[in-house]
């Protein structure tokens, strides 16, 4: 039976010809087919110039020889034919289609399914000839995507291109995991070096003698620098001329014996590889001859890494490098760049001020992002035809192996590195037990078993002769002084959640964990009546239900009652008609509440402990969800009675606990809108946010720190990577 899923038709050159908007092309498709091989299909028509025999991989399900008329008639005649095309996304560059410009032309018109060019050029200033050329095209199309914001003027300016015909979708860049330089230049033989970089096809248009003339006033201010040039000759300058450029290049390094300091790469390196190189750089030089030129993936790339940059002023360049973020420089100006080059190089400070600076600045560029926004102008392009469904991705923990010592999970990280200065947290491993708990639910992995007795030995270094609990340990594994200010209440709470937790796998687990864990709430739990905060009164109902599930005890039955019933006097006092919640405050970790409230009555079949947790959570829905999608109560302003809520500022662990409440409430009242509402939060995390960008990060399995109003918050501390894993385990349940 023929496959009737939606086919997006991704017209454009394609590997293995090496070119790189061929290489734009596979990365992009790669990026949509991870996030949404359940929304659509992509298919690729594969550019050729002449017969080149390519054995293309097994999404290429057309090609076109661009400079045969006849081709450009059968290709529309297919793509009308097929029922299951829904949009043609062509990758336009002229260069393509020269020697059938009228062709192409004719054939953008002949399609009968929405069309979406991609402009890799755009020229300002055009002539009457190309003004003409570039406004056909865009009549015949249904929506064009340009790279920058400065493209997309220019088409406004000078081509009276409608904006609202004009979409801007910077290039992709890849995710990395920020390997350490002194370890990849041991790697690569660099040890000791500071590495300046360019790389990219080769030709006369990347000016490299400017970086070869500026060497030797570079060296003599630093004797360690190397200048890697990375990439094979250009396809078509090496039909044209051959290794003409390479040759001359050589022989300029020769002329001002820079051997010992010029080290040409002449391949087409593997990503993994390239982007190791990249990580390693300490200054990348981008000092392209062409003011025309509208972006660059060689630049971008660069970005990704972290790279502080060297550039000269083309638009992109103008438009990301700001004073923070690099340097720029004028054409073939040699001088100026050794002063950059010099500036950077000794100023240790500035270069990684830079480079924190850069990544921030390009992480919104992520191919994930990227695959985001086409998916969303698909969706409103095809008009009802694509539905965009987000592809649920694999659990990885990888991070939190590596935030993991000896001692239990580190607190914070810089970036996806862990810093070890900020010490441990009882929160942060009460988390971790429950996420670890859960995983080993899910796979039955007995290595889970190994973190499982950490995180317990951790809380079990905690526990004080009272039966209450310390939060905050340094790097020595000593209790601070941030012990003694802050109320430990919730702290205290999660503990028991996830001891109860953990008790409820007996039977699973090996039996001296679960008396391990038994032995700490027999202690903690002789203080728990005393506490009144909110959320540690939930967080107790909660470790206490699953301690009842394996365990029934009459005290703790006892005691599970006595909290339930302070929160259902705390909801009689604070609610009305309009506010139905147990403060006069929305403020973190609110879902809990009306979870507690629903554990509460699954064990005693209390009536108003069942409504109150449907009416107080059904309440807190309405002000958390939009018809967009999610946006918890903001760590910036809390909601007062009365108020909305600040809109930015939302961190993981809100939007993970309403994850898991959602879930307990289907799963014991089953309800679809539970269900469908835990999608949909979920789907915050993947990229369906104000910002439209990826909270989880698949390259690291870490998650980021927080959605703030214009960026991302690029730390992945403990708090926010369990988070994650709590809500991604839950949601396996409903695959």
């Amino acid at each position: 039976m023929k496959n009737s899923q939606a086919e997006i038709l991704c017209i454009t050159s394609y590997p293995p010809r090496v070119c790189g908007i061929a290489t734009y092309s596979q990365d992009l498709i790669r990026a949509l087919n991870d996030k949404f091989s359940n929304s659509f299909r992509i298919i690729v028509c594969a550019l050729e110039s002449e017969d080149h025999g390519f054995v293309y991989p097994p999404e290429v399900h057309y090609t076109l020889n661009t400079a045969v008329r006849e081709e450009y008639t059968e290709l529309a005649r297919s793509i009308n034919e097929e029922v299951n095309i829904r949009i043609v996304l062509i990758q336009h560059e002229f260069g393509f289609f020269r020697e059938q410009e009228s062709s192409f032309l004719e054939f953008t018109r002949e399609i009968k399914k929405p069309v979406i060019i991609v402009f890799h050029s755009v020229l300002p200033h055009p002539d009457n000839q190309l003004r003409e050329k570039v406004t056909a095209i865009a009549a015949a199309c249904e929506s064009l995507v340009v790279m920058t914001r400065n493209s997309a003027q220019v088409l406004v300016d000078d081509y009276d291109i409608g904006k609202e015909k004009i979409s801007v979708i910077p290039h992709g860049t890849h995710l990395v995991p920020h390997l350490s330089k002194e370890f990849l230049k041991k790697k690569y033989g660099l040890k000791g070096k500071k590495v300046l970089t360019t790389f990219g096809l080769l030709s006369s248009g990347k000016s490299i003698e400017t970086t070869l003339e500026a060497m030797p006033a570079i060296i003599k201010a630093a004797p360690e620098v190397v200048f890697l040039i990375i990439g094979k000759t250009h396809p078509g300058v090496l039909k044209e001329e051959g290794e003409k450029y390479r040759s001359h290049l050589e022989s300029m390094v020769s002329k001002n014996k820079l051997e010992d300091h010029v080290r040409f790469i002449n391949s087409f390196l593997p990503l993994p590889e390239l982007l190791e190189y990249l990580q390693l750089t300490d200054i990348y030089l981008f000092t392209t001859n062409d003011p025309n030129q509208a972006v660059s993936g060689t630049f971008v790339y660069a970005m990704s890494c972290a790279c502080p940059i060297i550039s000269t002023p083309i638009p992109h360049a103008k438009e990301v490098l700001t004073t923070d973020t690099g340097i720029i420089i004028d054409f073939r100006n040699s001088g100026q760049l050794a002063t950059a080059a010099i500036r950077l190089l000794n100023d240790e400070p500035l270069r990684k001020n830079i480079s924190s600076n850069t990544l921030q600045k390009i992480v919104s560029t992520a191919w994930e992002n990227s695959a985001v926004a086409h998916a969303m102008l698909f969706e409103r392009i095809a008009v009802d035809t694509v539905t965009i469904r987000y592809n649920i991705p694999e659990i990885k923990l990888d991070h939190l192996y590596l935030m993991t010592t000896h001692t239990g999970i580190i607190q914070f990280s810089k970036r996806n590195q862990p810093d070890l200065s900020t010490g441990y947290t009882l929160d942060d491993n009460a988390r971790a037990l429950v996420a670890m708990c859960m995983y080993f639910k899910r796979t039955k992995d007995k290595g889970s078993i190994f973190f499982i007795r950490k995180y317990l030995g951790f809380i079990s270094e905690c526990l004080q002769p009272a039966g209450d609990f310390l939060n905050y340990m340094n790097q020595e594994e000593e209790f601070t002084d941030q012990n003694r200010s802050e109320n430990l209440d919730d702290a205290n709470g999660r503990a028991i959640w996830a001891l109860g937790y953990l008790v409820s796998f007996i039977g699973q687990l090996p039996l001296e964990i679960i008396a391990e864990a038994e032995r700490i709430l027999e202690k903690s739990l002789l203080r728990i009546g005393t506490v009144h905060s909110t959320r540690a009164m939930a967080f107790f109902i909660k470790g206490l239900y699953y301690l009842h599930s394996a365990i029934i005890l009459p005290a703790n039955l006892d005691l599970l009652k006595t909290l339930a019933t302070r929160l259902v006097e705390m909801y009689k006092h604070e609610s009305t008609e309009k506010w139905q919640w147990f403060e006069g405050y929305l403020t973190y970790a609110n879902s809990i509440l009306p979870e507690a409230m629903l554990y509460a009555w699954q064990v005693t079949r209390e009536p108003l402990y069942k409504e109150i947790a449907v009416s107080s959570l059904n309440f807190l829905l309405s002000q958390t969800f939009t018809e967009n999608g999610i946006k918890v109560i903001s760590n910036k302003n809390w909601q007062l009675k009365g108020e909305n809520h600040a809109q930015f500022g939302e961190q993981p662990i809100d939007v993970a606990y309403t994850i898991m409440t959602l879930s307990r409430f289907y799963d014991v009242l089953e309800d679809e809108e539970y269900l469908q509402k835990m999608t949909i939060a979920f789907n915050w995390f993947l990229g369906n946010n104000h910002l439209h960008q990826i909270i989880y990060n698949p390259c690291t399995g870490g998650c980021y720190d927080g959605l703030e109003e214009t960026q991302i918050n690029l730390n992945q501390g403990a708090e926010s990577t369990v988070s994650y894993l709590m809500a991604r385990l839950t949601m396996e349940k409903y695959r």
